[in-house]
């Protein structure tokens, strides 16, 4: 130990011994958003076991917890990417264009449930469901509409959908190419993280390693086909909004991107052919300082697994690359012009953090699906924080701050010991089936509600400060015909598309998705060419694999 690091920790205690004899403090508690208890002070001797070249490094530099170029924003602002959609294909292109009037430059497609399930919307299962929660999307006709006069090849577009993703993907792609686009011109990312829908958000069709197989699938498509669009976006938003930590959120979100890397190179995939091109998507809650840790860790924890565990040689694989959107479980439907400012807060966190891309949630989200105009002020924020904050003006401005490399420290250690526990149980997967992540989050959920109940967390307009004028702000209200002209489409399609060859499709589908080592995306694409509906192949696969029930936790 030597003098500077003596007379440090001495300044330290004297610095507590007096602010216990002022008696000033208040009692707390004194914690982060995940209930991670928070010191009164950081300094020099909280980063005693932190080596910079190794743990921290200059923006550009592996392992890249300072951020993935050395630039940052300087040299490219994050891509301003709203999540958007709802009723019909044809409202939700109007919204399109007119975020991308509003200064958007990356699209974000929602889907309705019937479509993320995997059902057509003239189902029973689709029944009082239509457009309420994104888009309806059956068939190749919808998606033209749906992207009509989109500039598919200038922008990028992410689509969040996760069972039935390789069939929306096809669409995607035969969509375009109707139009004149190549697949290979094409960028963008499929969301396709079937994990995490076993592990929080239950968005899932057949079982587990059935899935995985039909993810792996388009990870080996996009390797050899589409060398702009990522195949797969692991998502730790849906763990953290079902109630998991910070670190929960992480260590889950990263154990599932290992998983799928571990099935690509099962495939007989090189690991340089596809790691580059696994994204992630990533919750930015109230915590300032916790997420910003969370997100500098993340790109350290990744890019040394992808480098010393699985041996990666190019850069490119060691680059952990997100999304980041906005907490949509912190908002309240209590005062929600207050949610304006939680969205703020948790954006900065989002940029200082180095995010790629950056979604805001709209003010009236806890209500209602956003309205135009709260829509509009979400990307204001955004524009707001770019262009007048000053953040962008210098690269990782909160590096070297003691307190913020002494929680990416502990971001990271968390993370570790939870990569030790699943590995305990065998495997992600294995883990899935009994019930650890569930367990896991359904408990930091439990706590976190209580501290809200015993008021030793305060939430604004919920808990105190509560008010009881009436919220005044506009809601969006759906075209009340789209449904029905939706289902009217649906049955035309259906009648006019050539039955042979729609059939001889499916029944190649069929052979390829029986077949283990056939890779079912260029089945798929026929199948939608010639008129195949997404109920139509997620059916086909109800039979082929079976539906999935998972086992109750206690």
């Amino acid at each position: 130990m030597t003098e500077d690091t003596d007379r440090t920790e001495q300044l330290r205690s004297d610095y507590n011994e007096a602010v216990v004899q002022e008696g000033r403090e208040l009692a707390g508690p004194w914690m982060t958003v995940s209930s991670r208890p928070i010191e009164r002070l950081y300094d020099p001797t909280d980063l005693a076991g932190i080596d910079y070249e190794r743990d921290i490094n200059l923006p550009g530099n592996y392992p890249y917890t300072r951020g993935i170029h050395r630039t940052g924003y300087r040299g490219k602002p994050w891509t301003i990417r709203m999540f958007s959609g709802f009723g019909s294909a044809e409202e939700t292109n109007a919204r399109y264009k007119e975020l991308l009037n509003t200064g958007n430059n990356g699209l974000s497609i929602a889907f309705d449930m019937p479509t993320l399930m995997g059902y057509d919307h003239d189902e029973p299962w689709a029944e009082g469901e239509f457009g309420s929660c994104g888009v309806a999307i059956d068939h190749l006709g919808d998606m033209d509409i749906l992207l009509s006069d989109l500039p598919l090849d200038r922008i990028t577009t992410s689509m969040t959908i996760n069972s039935p993703a390789p069939v929306v993907w096809a669409l995607f792609i035969a969509s375009a190419e109707k139009r004149g686009i190549p697949r290979e011109k094409l960028g963008g990312t499929l969301q396709n993280d079937i994990l995490k829908e076993y592990i929080a958000q239950n968005e899932y069709i057949y079982p587990p390693r059935d899935s995985m197989r039909l993810v792996t699938d388009t990870i080996e498509f996009a390797a050899k086909e589409m060398p702009l669009w990522n195949p797969v976006s692991v998502s730790g938003y849906h763990i953290r909004e079902a109630g998991s930590t910070a670190a929960q959120e992480l260590a889950f979100t990263l154990a599932d991107g290992v998983e799928y890397v571990k099935w690509g190179l099962e495939r007989g995939l090189d690991i340089d052919s596809f790691a580059g091109r696994i994204s992630f998507f990533f919750n930015s809650h109230n915590d300032f300082f916790e997420e910003i840790a969370k997100f500098r860790a993340s790109r350290r924890i990744w890019a040394r697994l992808m480098r010393e565990r699985f041996g990666a040689e190019s850069p490119r694989s060691w680059l952990m690359r997100f999304h980041t959107q906005t907490a949509g479980v912190s908002l309240t439907e209590q005062q929600p012009e207050v949610n304006l400012v939680r969205v703020a807060i948790q954006a900065l966190a989002g940029v200082m953090g180095g995010t790629q891309s950056l979604h805001t949630d709209a003010m009236d989200e806890a209500i209602a699906l956003p309205s135009d105009k709260a829509a509009k002020l979400a990307v204001r924020t955004q524009q707001v924080i770019l262009h007048e904050s000053g953040i962008v003006n210098t690269v990782d401005p909160l590096g070297g701050s003691y307190f913020v490399e002494k929680l990416t420290d502990d971001m990271e250690r968390d993370v570790n010991r939870y990569f030790d526990q699943i590995e305990a149980l065998g495997g992600v997967i294995p883990a899935i089936e009994q019930g650890f992540f569930q367990k896991e989050i359904a408990e930091a959920s439990a706590r976190y509600q209580r501290e809200i109940e015993t008021r030793d967390r305060i939430i604004v307009g919920v808990n105190e400060y509560l008010s009881d004028e009436k919220a005044d702000i506009p809601i969006l209200k759906m075209d009340p015909e789209g449904e029905r002209r939706h289902i009217a489409r649906l049955k035309a399609w259906r009648a006019e598309r050539n039955a042979d060859r729609w059939g001889e499709a499916m029944r190649r589908l069929e052979e390829a998705s029986r077949a283990e080592k056939m890779n079912t995306m260029p089945f798929i694409i026929d199948a939608v060419n010639v008129g195949a509906t997404v109920g139509e192949i997620c059916n086909l696969w109800r039979k082929v694999y079976g539906e999935y029930t998972e086992m109750v936790v206690v």
